[in-house]
């Protein structure tokens, strides 16, 4: 990225492709501090493993479960007290690489919100806005996607329900009823999520000032890694045997390649202008679906009374 030394901010960074784009932003980038949140208090180990590994010191953790926004707006004070007494370099990155997929559409958050979109879309949204007047540029925040919000047999093969978009309200809203404690609503839920992801992206490329990009990043399907660990036993099995096989093909690849790429797109060159979808690095059009001014801002104005944040007029980039 060419950019002065700073703090990147990453979720989602102790295992599967976050673990090995941890790894390498801390080998390719020895001047830039890596702060990861983590859901546990085990951070001082994760500290010392990814220091011991990569023989960088500059990496910290935070505290924060990404289900609960009193631990976000707590994690945004502290990231916040810290830049302001100069124990971290200015704010200069944003990779949002966690993200849920569940088994049904039940489960909540600490706040109500429906898991997939509270910890894939809310999260972001949050720590995001909480955060916005910290970066200095040049930045770049880069929140990861999927391909699964195309809805069609060639991006998902045939294993993740298209999405379904509705009111953002009921979105957020664990569901009821019949179907809602099924395979098929959980990955649905996924998929809309993803779908969310993008107008999110849009929106804050709206918004962000001079300097400070923002882009969505489709990893493509990676067997292997911790996405599927709420799955049964019998999905959990094929991502491990026939579904790892697809790794020699173009339709997916194994978590180091994956956590490299990430890296790449998070730190590297400019890819391109601020709200392009970056498909495994490369700039593609994502879903005719995805370009909806309308659902952007009422995503943006229903994410802030969700969050219990004032919604703020679009700006021009």
């Amino acid at each position: 990225m060419n950019a002065p030394a700073g703090t990147l901010l990453m979720t989602g960074g102790s295992r599967g492709i976050g673990r090995v784009a941890a790894e390498r932003l801390l080998q390719s980038r020895p001047e830039q501090h890596l702060l990861l949140t983590v859901r546990d208090r085990e951070g001082g180990r994760l500290e010392r493993e990814l220091a011991e590994v990569t023989g960088n010191p500059h990496v910290s953790t935070i505290a924060c479960d990404l289900a609960s926004l009193d631990d976000i707006r707590s994690a945004a004070a502290e990231i916040g007290r810290r830049l302001d007494a100069g124990t971290l370099p200015p704010l200069r990155g944003y990779l949002g690489n966690a993200g849920l997929q569940l088994v049904s559409r039940t489960q909540a958050t600490a706040d109500g919100f429906e898991m997939a979109f509270g910890v894939n879309v809310l999260a972001n949204y949050l720590f995001l806005r909480l955060l916005l007047s910290r970066f200095e540029a040049p930045s770049r925040i880069l929140l990861v996607g999927s391909d699964v919000h195309f809805g069609d047999l060639r991006h998902n093969l045939g294993m993740v329900p298209a999405p379904r978009w509705d009111d953002v309200s009921q979105l957020a809203r664990p569901a009821t009823g019949p179907g809602a404690n099924s395979v098929t609503e959980g990955r649905r839920a996924y998929s809309t999520s993803k779908l969310a992801v993008l107008y999110l992206v849009h929106a804050l490329a709206r918004r962000l000032p001079p300097g400070v990009d923002v882009f969505t990043y489709n990893p493509g399907y990676v067997p292997g890694t911790g996405l599927v660990r709420d799955a049964g036993p019998v999905t959990r099995a094929l991502s491990r045997t026939i579904l790892h096989g697809l790794r020699a093909t173009p339709f997916a690849m194994g978590p180091r390649t994956a956590g490299r790429r990430l890296a790449h797109a998070a730190v590297g060159p400019r890819p391109g202008s601020s709200g392009t979808y970056l498909d495994r690095g490369r700039i593609t059009p994502s879903s005719a679906e995805s370009y909806d001014p309308v659902r952007e801002e009422d995503l943006w104005n229903s994410a802030a009374r969700l969050c219990g944040l004032p919604t703020e007029a679009p700006t021009s980039r």
